[in-house]
């Protein structure tokens, strides 16, 4: 079968060409924007691309349209394969119908950490021999790739509630009918799409109803949200992680005690920061258990965990100065991640400092919807750098300076990026971490701060 993916560079969609690639069919795709790293990746699994949405490649005459979320109406190809009635479908439908069907599928769900618990499970269940398929919203560096497909029965996916496409406002997880369901938190997001947390709750409910009584529920607590998803009516079992009933982590740092109840199976021992990422473990173990590999297999499995790319990414240290990056751009994300780092500085050196870049580009935050929470989310920085957009696609609709202010003189605004990065260098320090966080490549930051910071830097007297 030939498929022709519209929206074919986003990183769930490009993860779907891939695996419909290695199912034996052929694709091509499209996107407004084809350039690297995607378009090489695409590349190399022998996937045609073609920029823009031009109706000229009806010409291609594929068996099958897959559409991204991307897609809109008024888009000059969707609307000319809906004039001639050409067959399509959405991306989730797809994968749930032609990939996950017959297959024990372990869903991760929640407002965070879907990409490393995704990671984190599919790992151990790799470790265990198992050689999961998988597709995730982000590149693990145990497996170097987004999205695999093997012989195995068992499927790992990142379990999204964005929704499915613009014509199928549901959540895109509904269509995974998943057999494990980790449900790892919830919070409001998405306010393009959700009107309040209200909304979204019924989307996870729909998630819930879906999966059989065979299955299992790794649910987070406490949680309020998920409490009320739960309320609604559950039919399947039950376990918990995060509350001393369940599965609950003793320790903060280094050699972390896993226990149900109190049960201690054994020590996590790794260097991953943050008690989110405990949080994390606990749930990709149990998940993992439910699929047969014992605590004390997944444990060892996480020892060797390499974490995903754009979570605490070291991209590299110059002059004693660490630059990381990150994809938190929800408030609560970037408290987390602050707090991460700011727990394991205190434990190997309590005056080093924080330095936090970050750019609220998610459509949540530059619709303003959060920009209240903003300054208590970045409270634990030593100072702040916020950079917001005044024109194009990532242009903020509300005042950054004034969002941040009361944080005061430790935070500044900038809408250059230059400049910004002049800032930063200027403010550094040897013994700094400059945390940088945000969903977008940020006009490579990263990669402008270390140049920057290698240069020589002007004495005092000059």
């Amino acid at each position: 079968m030939h498929i022709h993916i519209l929206g074919v560079c986003g990183t769930f969609m490009g993860g779907v060409a891939v695996l419909a690639r290695a199912a034996g069919h052929r694709v091509t795709g499209c996107d407004a924007g084809v350039y690297p790293p995607m378009s090489d990746q695409l590349a190399r699994h022998g996937i045609e691309l073609t920029a823009g949405y031009g109706v000229e490649q009806l010409a291609q005459k594929p068996d099958l349209w897959v559409v991204g979320n991307v897609v809109t109406r008024g888009n000059p190809l969707m609307e000319a394969i809906l004039d001639q009635g050409l067959p399509y479908v959405s991306g989730p439908q797809w994968v749930g119908e032609h990939v996950l069907q017959g297959r024990w599928v372990l869903a991760v769900a929640g407002t965070h950490g879907k990409t490393t618990t995704s990671s984190m499970l599919a790992w151990i269940l790799e470790e265990a021999g198992l050689e999961p398929s998988f597709l995730i919203g982000g590149v693990p560096r145990n497996f170097g790739v987004s999205a695999r497909l093997t012989g195995s029965p068992f499927f790992v996916i990142e379990a999204d509630e964005y929704d499915t496409a613009f014509f199928d406002k549901r959540s895109k997880f509904v269509h995974y009918r998943a057999r494990t369901v980790v449900l790892n938190n919830l919070e409001y997001d998405h306010a393009d799409i959700f009107a309040d947390l209200a909304a979204i709750e019924t989307q996870f409910h729909h998630l819930v109803r879906t999966v059989p009584r065979e299955g299992l529920l790794v649910v987070r607590r406490p949680d309020a949200a998920l409490e009320r998803v739960l309320a609604r009516g559950v039919w399947t079992p039950l376990e918990t992680f995060g509350d001393a009933s369940g599965w609950h982590c003793q320790g903060e740092a280094g050699l972390v005690k896993v226990c149900h109840g109190a049960t201690d199976y054994g020590e996590l021992n790794w260097d991953l920061q943050g008690l989110h990422n405990q949080s994390n473990a606990l749930a990709a173990l149990a998940a993992a258990r439910h699929a047969g590999v014992s605590i004390a297999q997944g444990l060892a499995s996480l020892s060797r965990f390499q974490s995903v790319l754009r979570r605490m990414e070291l991209r590299g240290t110059v002059r004693g100065i660490a630059v990381y990056d990150d994809f938190a751009h929800h408030p609560t994300a970037l408290e987390t991640t602050i707090a991460g780092l700011r727990t394991a500085l205190r434990a190997r050196d309590p005056s080093a400092r924080i330095l936090a870049v970050v750019e609220p580009r998610s459509n949540t935050m530059k619709l303003g919807v959060m920009k209240a929470a903003l300054p208590g989310s970045l409270a634990e920085a030593d100072l702040i750098f916020g950079y917001g957009a005044r024109e194009g696609k990532d242009a903020l609709g509300w005042n950054l300076a004034e969002a941040l202010a009361p944080l005061g003189a430790r935070a500044r605004a900038f809408d250059d990026l230059g400049e910004l990065c002049d800032a930063v260098v200027t403010s550094a320090r040897k013994g700094d971490h400059i945390l940088v966080m945000s969903n977008g490549s940020f006009g490579g930051i990263h990669q402008k701060l270390l140049a920057a910071l290698a240069l020589p830097q002007e004495s005092s007297s000059s």
